[in-house]
This record gives structure tokens, sequence and C-alpha cells, in this order.
């Protein structure tokens, strides 16, 4: 009996001895690498938390995908530990991502037009951009679509490979802006005068610029009119309300100096035919 177990012993030991090390190096494999995959991620958040200009939702998918990537490595070390063929099971993987990328083709093209999106940031929420063949303020970007809102509050939602594959119209990138106006004066007018009524009228506004300094000059000759361009700087934010106050005030302080503002008209010339 005695030289039986002993027999036995000496057959099972070294199986024990090897896959026990199988096991024990399995396990420190998966402690090693499950304690990676947490710090890798947890330092992709603190990168994008640390620095403002980095998106956060950005941040998420990074380090989830950091995270998931380095457990997936781990599992497939675990398993050649135990003499598996990784090579195999890593083209079956590769077969079954490639179907999987095939029918998410659009789904995916989206999902990397937001990544780019995010990184190199063409626009930021609040900014009023026109991408994607619409216009508005932009509410929210996510990793799929780009939320749009219009002056009337209407809601777009637009997916991103549209609109990262198309110019990207940023009104909101800079702060100053330029506002043009075009007045357009009789030829009767005093051209003289009715600048010098203009540049009085920007001057009482306090919104716009001295540096650059208003620009004004003619810019056409038209069928009726001679045609005034003004071109004034403001901020950003004040564009629309110099614009249409500029516009209010000329035509009041034209129509107080006796300055004519014409419309088109037609000379029409009737000639007798003789027999």
């Amino acid at each position: 009996m005695d030289e039986t177990i002993s027999n036995a012993n000496e057959i099972l030991l070294p199986y024990l001895m090897t896959y026990g090390m199988n096991v024990l190096g399995a396990l420190i494999i998966l402690i090693i690498g499950f304690w990676i995959a947490g710090r890798v991620k947890k330092m992709v958040l603190k990168l994008f938390t640390k620095y403002e200009q980095l998106d956060h939702t950005l941040g998420t998918f990074l380090a989830s995908l950091a995270r998931y990537t380095i457990i997936v490595v781990t599992i497939l070390a675990v398993l050649q530990k135990f003499g598996f063929e990784t090579t195999s099971l890593l083209a079956v993987l590769g077969a079954a991502g490639l179907a999987v990328g095939l029918a998410l083709q659009g789904t995916l093209s989206n999902l990397a037009a937001g990544v780019m999106l995010m990184i190199f940031q063409p626009f930021r929420i609040g900014d009023f951009v026109e991408a994607g063949g619409k216009s508005g303020t932009v509410k929210a970007i996510n990793l799929f679509i780009t939320e749009l809102a219009t002056g009337d509050n209407i809601q777009f939602l637009i997916p991103n490979g549209q609109i990262w594959g198309n110019a990207i119209t940023n009104v909101s990138a800079h702060p100053t802006r330029r506002v043009d106006i075009t007045m357009g004066v009789s030829y009767d007018a005093d051209i003289n005068a009715a600048m010098n009524i203009l540049l009085a009228t920007i001057g009482e506004d306090e919104r716009i610029f001295k540096d650059p300094e208003p620009f004004m000059g003619v810019s056409n000759l038209g069928d009726s009119s001679v045609d005034i361009v003004v071109r004034v700087w403001c901020n950003a934010s004040d564009y629309w309300g110099v614009k249409f106050a500029l516009t209010k005030k000329f035509k009041e302080q034209f129509d107080a100096n006796g300055i004519d503002i014409p419309f088109p008209t037609r000379t029409v010339y009737s000639i007798n035919a003789t027999s």
C-alpha cells in the first residue's frame, strides 16, 4: 500500500508541480495585468482632467479603450501559459472584428470622426458654426453625433462623419469680428458730407473699436446709387447689436441731414414712329 502511494506521488507530483506553477503564474499575470489596466485608465482620466482643452468624453472613451486592451492582452497571456495556441484565436478574433467593422462601417466612421473632432477641436460647446450643411450653436459633442440649436431653438443632430468630412465655419472662433455695412446715396448727394455723417455716427457707439480704426470708402457706382462701404471692428458678442444699431442710425442721420437713399429707377423713352 505504501509502495502504491509512493509510486502515485512520484507520478502525480511532477504534474502538480508543473500545473501548480502554471496556475500560480497565471494568477500573477492576471493580478499584474488588471492592476496595470486600472492604473493606465486612471492616468488617462487624470491627463484629460488636468488639461481643460481636452474633452472629458474623449478621455473616458480612451481610458476605457486602454483598460480593455490591456485586459485582453492579459487574458491571452494567461491562455498561452496553459498551452493554448493564441495565434489561431487572434485570427478568429480578427475575422470577427472585420465582419463587425464592415457591418458597422457607418457607425465606426462617425466614431472616428467624433474622436478627431474632440482631439483637434475645430469648435467648442457654445460656438456658432456652419457644419454638415446646418448652422447653429453647438450644444453637445458626442462620439457619434453633434447637436446644434438654431437661433429659433430648433435642434439638429448631425452625424460626426458628415461634419468632419466637409468644410466647417466657426463664427465664434475669434473674440472680435468686423461689421460690414453698405449705404447707398444718390448721385446728387454730397459724398463727403455723407461720409462725415457716417463717421460721426460710428463715433457715438462705444462698442466699436478705435483700433483697428473704422474704414470707409466708395465701393461701387451703381445704377442708381453711389455705394459707401463701412467697416468697423467690435467684440464677437456685439456683432449683431452693432450691425442692427448702425444700420438704423445711418438711415436716421441721412434723413435728418437731407441725404437721399435712392431706390432703383428706370427711364423710359418713347419714340413716335413715322409712317
